[in-house]
């Protein structure tokens, strides 16, 4: 074997190495840009996650806020109507029995006031409303902009890890082609020792063979020296609302009727402490098939009828004495907000929409803004 053959294959051996340092050092550029990623990934989920708190509770704020609204509507109302039914005769002797014009222009002044309050506090009261759907709007667009950024990080992250995986295999063949590029050039070496072994022998044989010769030749007394020959050998090897689709469904004798009739069965509880809720669970869980028609509970007025990002397709009422009931996931609704709905009146459909992890109808119950077991009222 030439000296040409093995310098070849150390100099490809070399210029191996030197690609699969290279490959090494890209490698490694892009573990920091995956370990970059991913904790940018990993912030991003948290601000969602925060942000999707902060949506709930802009949610629940302007409940809070419709609930007050339409409490002072529906007293407005109330003493409009009690005034053109009384024809305002309670307000007429309030007036005609000043002392004086003084007393008369007070007393007036009076009942203006009155009816301004209403309007006044109705307008602020609807200030409040537009301030709270502001800011949930703003919020939702801030989420979808995290969400968006997760998308694209996501991406990222799945771009780096095919360029991180492409690699790995071509570090895994640089280092078996410098492998068998080291066998070539052991076996390189051992053929070329290995001649130059046998051309050694070779030639001590030659060298011994004539020195024979001339032992010979010098023995004889005619001084005719022996023709002596030989050669020295060397070898080589070369991937909206809609119509409800029942009427009205009422059970129990309770306050509230079942919202979910046809469910399959409870999943969880009122109270139910679960790792990823904070303060037990605020509703009960109703498992049903996809499709189950859901109910109002009581009769009411409809705040809510909209998507949310945690509690999806949603719907949420206002009824007497200070409560609000809330039905949550639906995979679509058959009402709308402002709707008047009566008790076993069908509002939805199950679903899994927001943040559920399957079919089923989240029910929660509220009494003056704080969430009760739906089980005292049914």
């Amino acid at each position: 074997m030439s000296a040409t053959s093995i310098s070849e294959t150390q100099k490809k051996g070399e210029q191996l190495e030197e690609q699969k340092k290279a490959a090494e050092a890209e490698k490694s550029s892009l573990d920091n840009e995956l370990n970059t990623v991913i904790q940018e990934l990993q912030k991003a989920q948290d601000d969602m996650s925060a942000k999707e708190e902060q949506i709930e509770s802009a949610e629940n704020e302007l409940v809070e806020a419709k609930v007050t609204e339409n409490n002072q509507y529906e007293s407005m109302k109330k003493r409009i109507k009690y005034m053109y039914e009384n024809g305002n005769v309670e307000f007429i002797e309030i007036i005609l029995s000043a002392e004086n014009i003084s007393d008369f222009l007070n007393k007036t002044e009076y009942v203006t006031k009155i009816s301004e309050y209403d309007r006044d506090m109705l307008v602020e009261f609807q200030k409040t409303v537009e301030q709270v759907q502001k800011k949930e709007e703003e919020l939702r667009a801030e989420y979808e902009e995290l969400s968006a950024l997760q998308t694209t990080l996501s991406e990222k992250r799945a771009s780096v890890e095919t360029l991180l995986s492409n690699k790995n295999i071509q570090i895994a063949n640089l280092e078996s082609e410098i492998g068998e590029n080291a066998k070539v050039l052991q076996q390189l070496i051992a053929e070329a020792q290995e001649a130059e072994r046998r051309q050694k022998e070779a030639e001590a044989a030659q060298l011994a063979a004539q020195q024979q010769a001339m032992n010979n030749n010098a023995g004889q007394n005619n001084q005719i020296q022996a023709p002596s020959g030989g050669s020295s050998t060397g070898g080589s090897t070369s991937g909206g609302v809609i119509p409800p689709s029942s009427g009205n469904v009422v059970s129990g004798s309770g306050y509230f009727t079942h919202p979910c009739p046809g469910m399959t069965y409870q999943s969880s509880y009122f109270g139910e402490i679960r790792e990823f809720e904070v303060g037990g669970h605020k509703g009960h869980d109703y498992a049903a098939p996809e499709g189950t028609p859901t109910y109002a509970a009581a009769a009411g007025t409809v705040l809510i009828a909209n998507y949310s990002t945690s509690a999806g397709n949603w719907v949420v009422i206002q009824h007497d004495n200070g409560l609000v009931s809330k039905y949550m996931h639906h995979s679509a609704l058959t009402v709308s907000a402002g709707q008047r709905v009566e008790k076993g009146q069908q509002i939805g459909y199950v679903g899994s929409t927001g943040q559920s992890t399957g079919p089923h109808l989240h029910f929660q119950v509220e009494l003056n803004g704080v969430a009760v077991n739906p089980s005292n009222y049914m």
